[in-house]
């Protein structure tokens, strides 16, 4: 794996993508590929504002629908480091639709919640195929975060093989 297989309270996914990998870097980094798999299940994604390079920002908004209604999450960040076809690694943190970045405690998160967590996505050509690893530092892998990423990483197979047929 990664030198991060070691990290504790991190998510690690691993998956293989019957596509090139330039397909799945443009899912990581296209705002309308993004928008179409991101998030668990039943999410959506009305805004998705990417400055993919090193220093460049990102907001997200999710919107889902609750037996209480509709909610809406935002997230912002930073690219760290971007290898294009190979390496993605960028902060998270929840916040307001401005980019304003929300103390988990003040939403009532549990103690210890980090305010900002890193995700690292990893790409390995395999001959036509491509490999993915995904690694989410700050969010435990029994964690309701892990959960939705489960969700999302199927979404985003099932975007990526609409996409291959096209």
């Amino acid at each position: 794996m990664s030198e991060n297989e070691n990290v504790v309270d991190a998510v690690v996914l691993e998956r293989r993508f019957d596509a090139p990998v330039e397909l799945i870097w443009a899912m990581w980094t296209e705002p309308e590929h993004f928008k179409a798999w991101y998030g668990p299940s039943g999410a959506q994604i009305p805004v998705a504002e990417m400055d993919v390079r090193v220093g460049g920002r990102r907001l997200v908004g999710m919107q889902m629908e609750t037996p209480d209604g509709s909610m809406r999450m935002w997230f912002t960040g930073q690219y760290r480091e971007v290898v294009k076809n190979r390496r993605l690694v960028y902060t998270e943190s929840i916040s307001d639709e401005h980019g304003n970045v929300l103390s988990p405690a003040d939403l009532g998160m549990p103690d210890g919640h980090p305010t900002t967590t890193e995700v690292i996505v990893d790409l390995e050509e395999l001959g036509g195929s491509t490999k993915m690893v995904m690694t989410h530092i700050g969010v435990r892998a029994d964690s309701p975060g892990a959960a939705g990423w489960t969700m999302a990483l199927a979404k985003l197979a099932a975007h990526v093989g609409a996409e291959s047929i096209r």
